[in-house]
């Protein structure tokens, strides 16, 4: 038997009057995944324990099946595991954001813009990043550049419990009340201000503003955390297999959790992303004899936090092309099952997630439910009586049926 998770992050979302008080999953394209719902299995599943921030760290841990009450030490440190970062046991990683603020006034005064600075290129910002690092890094605190607008700064013996705000939560709203606070915030602080009068002149962001778009003028802490410990997924359910996905937390928690990460070529983050490597990546997984993937893509997600309506619902018809091409290449490996998820909700309305349940299809080949009515959005899957309160317990039922 073989295993593939298909997860379209961020996917699911309430009911719009734009839409004809549709969801984006109910308006959008997608015959494959209703075809799955009409043969198989759709429930829900809160993969966001109560008291644990919604987001994706800890979704795709539980839809991993990993209990985050058990292994969630923070978000960075998955990330710096990606990057090959070596995290002693006093290090604190933080997620560092390339970010734009608004120009006016004190820092403080100051408007979250852009928490991705229109998608900064990997080439421009480990120019930035490097520059940063020259120039604020010390003895216990340094600074390394990921992919895009996400890299990572580690602070050897430094707080764990100051309070931060993800970027992505304050798109449009002024910074005053979301600056650092609490043990070690006044230093956090600092540095980001030190951040933006480096960057606002740097060359890499005069060029960015000649060509019309945002500058990459800030850096913004958040996620910081631990360096984490995982069982190995081949312990827990005896399966070998890969990750793919263009963002460092999954490839992180799949290196944790010991499975093989695949890269591809021009991967974004975005619908503009390469999916027919990456579907053809995950056969070629399968074809080398992996028992399972875990086939991540961030579109939906990225569309959702920029408040960006169409791209959603054309992010969510591209996860359903590839799921298409998936169901066309799984055969030829015999049996199979697939299931199709988000990890969290992250609502256009807000741009930002949420903790509530998930919607979920299950496909075993060869299955015919023939559920006539069968579609896969939230409302089909909230009807369900396959319901997992706790979200970890998925992975479960989908590898062992129970």
């Amino acid at each position: 038997m073989k295993y593939l998770i298909l997860l379209g992050d961020g996917m699911a979302d309430y009911k719009l009057k734009e839409l004809n008080n549709k969801t984006p999953l109910q308006s959008a394209r997608t015959p494959h995944m209703d075809l799955l719902a009409a043969k198989g299995v759709i429930g829900i599943a809160s993969t966001v324990p109560v008291g644990y921030p919604p987001g994706s760290d800890v979704a795709n841990l539980s839809v991993m099946g990993y209990d985050p009450a058990e292994y969630y030490t923070g978000r960075s440190p998955l990330e710096a595991v990606s990057m090959g970062v070596k995290l002693e046991p006093d290090d604190v990683a933080f997620r560092c954001n390339l970010v734009t603020l608004s120009e006016e006034g004190m820092y403080e005064e100051k408007t979250m813009v852009d928490y991705s600075a229109d998608e900064v290129t990997t080439a421009e910002s480990e120019e930035l990043i490097r520059q940063i690092d020259k120039t604020l890094a010390t003895d216990d605190m340094k600074f390394y550049a990921g992919f895009r607008f996400r890299h990572l700064m580690v602070w050897k013996g430094g707080p764990i419990g100051c309070k931060l705000t993800p970027p992505h939560d304050i798109s449009g709203r002024s910074i005053a009340e979301y600056l650092p606070q609490d043990e070690g915030g006044a230093t956090l602080l600092k540095l980001m201000k030190e951040s933006y009068n480096i960057l606002s002149g740097h060359p890499v962001n005069i060029k960015r503003i000649d060509q019309g778009l945002n500058p990459a003028n800030s850096v913004w802490f958040w996620g910081q955390g631990k360096k984490p410990s995982l069982t190995s997924f081949y312990e827990k359910y005896g399966l070998r297999g890969s990750v793919i996905s263009a963002v460092d937390l999954i490839k992180g928690i799949g290196i944790s959790a010991g499975l093989d990460i695949v890269d591809v070529e021009n991967v974004t983050g975005t619908v503009e992303t390469n999916f027919k490597g990456k579907v053809a990546a995950a056969l070629d997984e399968l074809a080398k004899g992996q028992d399972f993937v875990y086939l991540h893509v961030e579109a939906p997600d990225a569309a959702s936090h920029r408040g960006e309506t169409a791209t959603k619902i054309k992010a969510i018809e591209m996860v359903d092309v590839m799921l298409g091409l998936l169901l066309e290449g799984l055969p030829l490996f015999g049996d199979y099952k697939v299931m199709v998820l988000p990890d969290h909700p992250t609502p256009l309305s807000t741009m930002t997630h949420t903790d509530k349940p998930v919607p979920l299809v299950i496909y075993t080949s060869g299955q015919d439910n023939k559920n006539v009515n069968g579609v896969y959005d939230e409302e089909a899957a909230g009807k369900s009586s396959l319901v997992f309160p706790a979200g970890y317990r998925l992975m479960d039922y989908f590898i062992r049926g129970r």
